[in-house]
């Protein structure tokens, strides 16, 4: 082949292989690449002003993209040029995006691989250590970070993390609309979510945030109360749901010690039926339940107030969702059971928040999908000691969610 025919596979705009090298004992490719003549602007990589003349040229060789079974690195002709505003600097080559030994698309290449797949994979696959993947990813993403567009804040999700016994907690806050993460801070305290507030968002940024979702964890309340003036607090309906579900719990947990020890095997094993859903129960699980409600009504009484619960939130007026709450408050004085009227305090204590949801919707399963990214991802890298890195690998899956979400209704619409 000729060094034409390499130019116009290697494809670099502006540069032509003016040499080549192949070892086919060790299957390498090796190119020599320099600008092309009509390719003389060079750009201060310090201020991005274009300059005639260069200070001095030196090679350098980088990682690129196999062809076929040969490992290829492109060695490059790189000027130095003397600046009026930055004194000596390298010029800025488009496909040489740092100052690694790799090419542009070879990171791009590894940074795509890292979506669907582990660092310790990628790593083997392309003969790098593993540490070197992760600093090419983050190149990657913090470049894709840089270029995109950044949509406003209107409805924001805050919710924790359990990392572990070392980091504890991990507070997320979130952009509902878009199902991505925004920050990160470590522990759940007031001055962690006064840190995102002050040092990400602008006075007039944090004026158009219209609604929060929040567990009803105080300090967030609190902290959102003070930065975010405009803002209606809505508490997470699953957080709520979770509530009733530990009371449902207690109920069992009192009954199975009340009841004889024939009876308690009617009870025992039934904790993961009695914490879901009917409509998501199969019919044999459901015959179970029922046997169980036949011989002990307290524990029917609680699964009935605990499911009945979740329908309030199907009301989309304030006054129908505040009557069905009240209605079913009523229902608690003849039941006796302490941990529902415990629940039904902290309802009303909360029920503003409760409320709101009918002031402005929001989409309350954003913050736990998104906390589920963050746990596959953790998962899957075996940890992270780098949140800007965590963060942005939750935001760039966000974001591929969406776009695949947006072909499926465009191919449906077609």
């Amino acid at each position: 082949m000729r060094e034409n025919d390499f130019t116009r596979i290697l494809d670099w705009p502006g540069y032509r292989v003016y040499r080549h090298e192949i070892k086919e004992e060790e299957k390498r490719l090796r190119l020599w690449v320099r600008r092309k003549r009509m390719n003389r602007k060079l750009v201060c990589s310090g201020c991005g002003r274009k300059l005639e003349e260069h200070h001095d040229v030196s090679e350098r060789e980088v990682r690129d993209l196999p062809w076929g079974a040969y490992l290829t690195t492109v060695v490059v002709e790189v000027y130095r040029v003397r600046c009026p505003d930055c004194g000596v600097k390298v010029e800025k080559v488009p496909q040489l995006p740092s100052k690694a030994p790799f090419s542009k698309r070879f990171e791009e290449a590894v940074g795509q691989a890292c979506e669907s797949a582990a660092a310790r994979q990628v790593a083997r696959r392309t003969g790098l250590a593993e540490s070197t993947v992760r600093a090419i990813d983050l190149r990657y993403l913090e470049r894709w970070e840089a270029n995109r567009r950044k949509p406003p804040l209107r409805h924001m999700g805050v919710d924790e993390l359990y990392k572990g016994k070392q980091d504890k907690f991990l507070t997320v806050v979130c952009n509902l609309e878009t199902a991505e993460p925004l920050w990160f801070g470590k522990e759940r305290k007031k001055e962690t979510l006064d840190e995102f507030f002050r040092s990400q968002l602008m006075s007039q940024q944090r004026k158009r945030i219209e609604a929060a979702c929040v567990d009803m964890w105080e300090p967030f309340r609190q902290s959102i109360a003070q930065w975010a003036p405009n803002c209606r607090i809505v508490y997470d309906k699953f957080h709520i749901m979770q509530h009733a579900n530990d009371a449902v719990d207690e109920v069992r947990r009192a009954e199975f010690f009340r009841q004889g020890v024939k009876k308690r095997g009617l009870i025992k094993g039934k904790r993961w039926l009695l914490l879901s859903r009917w409509k998501n129960l199969a019919i044999q699980q459901r015959g179970e339940l029922n046997r169980l409600f036949q011989l002990n009504r307290r524990v029917f009484k609680a699964y009935l107030l605990k499911e009945s619960l979740e329908w309030l939130w199907d009301y989309h007026y304030e006054k129908a969702m505040f009557n069905y709450l009240r209605k079913w408050m009523d229902q608690l004085k003849w039941q006796r059971l302490a941990p529902f009227d415990k629940l039904a305090d902290m309802l009303l204590n909360h029920l503003d928040g409760i409320l709101n949801y009918c002031r402005t919707k929001v989409r309350f399963g954003v913050v736990e999908a998104v906390n589920a990214n963050l746990r596959l991802l953790i998962n899957r890298g075996r940890g992270y000691k780098n949140l800007r890195y965590l963060l942005l690998k939750a935001k760039r899956l966000a974001a591929a969610n969406l776009e695949f979400v947006v072909v499926q209704r465009i191919m449906k619409a077609a």
